[in-house]
């Protein structure tokens, strides 16, 4: 079976982390990367990730999760925030990044960047606002997919307050909002969904191929 098949099998919605293991720098370095790499739409990354390790804080997020205790026992909660100011600015940062980064001239980028700059002119802060949440599903994918990869435990969570978080973790004055949850960490060995069978669909009730 291959690694990546395999590893997927493993990984479960890890209900019950073991408190006495952490995971390494190593590990959560990957995970860091591994979100900066996500492909977002247009390369716009209208998202950033807060790594949280203090144990009074995720105490202190507890209640505004619903008491999930995977809040408080993973190793490491990681919350996935959209920007709030995701604009037409946005769309010039990333093409003054990419001639900093690419060397490439605006004489080549300039068209595209007016053609995207228009696309969003018309769209309302709603509109950018769903636009900005769904490439934070992305990422979480992305994040789920590495965490099996490499025998990283988690457990995706759309089931918590944000605007609790976003108070709790200041996060307006950054000018963001916390759409998902990722506690990562260890399952604990008494954790019992780990033995379960994974309930899917078969195969061919879920793809279709079209020859």
């Amino acid at each position: 079976m291959p690694k990546t098949i395999k590893q997927l099998k493993w990984r479960y919605a890890c209900k019950k982390f073991d408190t006495t293991k952490k995971l390494s720098k190593t590990k959560i370095q990957r995970l860091k990367q591994a979100f900066n790499l996500t492909a977002t739409s247009f390369g716009l990354q209208p998202l950033k990730m807060l790594v949280i390790t203090n144990k009074n804080l995720k105490e202190k997020l507890l209640e505004h999760a619903y008491f999930q205790q995977q809040i408080t026992t993973c190793s490491h909660l990681l919350v996935l925030a959209i920007d709030t100011d995701f604009s037409i600015d946005s769309v010039d940062a990333y093409f003054d990044l990419e001639k900093q980064i690419r060397g490439t001239s605006e004489e080549i980028i300039g068209r595209y960047r007016k053609q995207l700059k228009d696309s969003f002119a018309i769209k309302s802060k709603t509109e950018l606002r769903d636009i900005a949440i769904k490439q934070a599903y992305i990422a979480l994918g992305n994040l789920l997919t590495v965490c099996a990869v490499e025998k990283i435990d988690s457990c995706a969570m759309e089931g918590f307050n944000a605007d609790k978080f976003d108070e709790i973790l200041d996060l307006k004055s950054k000018k963001l909002h916390a759409v998902l949850l990722l506690p990562v960490g260890h399952r604990d060995k008494e954790d019992f969904m780990q033995t379960l069978k994974k309930v899917r669909k078969p195969i061919k009730n879920t793809i279709i191929e079209i020859e």
